[in-house]
């Protein structure tokens, strides 16, 4: 078993299935989980279910840049409340409009101008799945916005790299801090199984994991994850690619 796997198994034992993406009109909710636990699935992966939750978790990807979940669930739950939760709704609107209903999540003007962008890219895609190149193309759309719509949308597995991800695996020595997102995308996909389901979890507990014990200002014990973090045990396992 590589470390990453390992860390895998070792989180999902700790903290058990986190049932990601919330969804506002899922009733599940996960106890186990920090904070807000409105429209979570634990252990239930067949989220989407319509397509306006395929769309709500395209436009929670792009509202939750650079912004904490809760914030971004209340501009969404803005945008549900005055009927502009689709992208035809977006595409009628104008950007102040918008502007409005987004500003709990931050950065209110460009994530108004990015919404609607999306939504037009989002018409134009007449149901078919986007490829990722397709996605980047898209002004405001970067590589951790493109996967997470790729993976928890439409079920695609494209592995997410977020800040948490890369402070867990920092700390454990298992990549360099220079590590590019690309460099750790890859490292993960190739420890992982490629299943969408595995993709989605190991995701959501490495941030699950990374709030309780790896907060930005003070690391706290990391009991679940302990013995991973010498230089030793990374080099005993060459897979790990210790110094990428």
């Amino acid at each position: 078993m590589s470390a990453i796997e390992e860390i895998y198994q070792r989180l999902l034992a700790g903290y058990g299935h986190q049932g990601w993406w919330p969804l506002l009109d899922c009733k599940g909710t996960n106890p186990t989980k920090t904070g807000s636990v409105r429209g979570y699935h634990p252990g239930d992966y067949s989220y989407p279910q319509t397509e306006r939750q395929r769309f709500e978790i395209c436009v929670g990807a792009i509202l939750t840049q650079n912004a904490a979940w809760p914030n971004a669930e209340k501009a969404l739950l803005n945008l549900k409340s005055n009927g502009m939760l689709s992208p035809h709704a977006m595409q009628r609107a104008g950007d102040d409009t918008i502007k409005e209903y987004v500003r709990p999540a931050g950065y209110f003007n460009q994530k108004a101008k990015k919404l609607r962008i999306f939504a037009a890219f989002y018409l134009s895609l007449r149901g078919v799945v986007p490829a990722r190149d397709g996605l980047l193309k898209v002004w405001g759309i970067g590589p951790e916005t493109a996967d997470s719509i790729l993976l928890y949308a439409y079920g695609i597995p494209e592995f997410v790299v977020d800040a948490y991800t890369r402070r867990i695996l920092i700390s454990k020595n298992i990549i360099r801090e220079q590590a590019t997102y690309g460099e750790i995308k890859a490292l993960l996909e190739r420890e992982l199984r490629k299943d969408y389901c595995i993709y989605q979890e190991c995701h959501a507990l490495l941030v699950e994991h990374a709030k309780r014990c790896y907060a930005r200002s003070q690391y706290g014990e990391d009991a679940l994850l302990k013995g991973l973090s010498s230089g030793e045990e990374c080099t005993k396992k060459p897979r790990c690619h210790r110094y990428i």
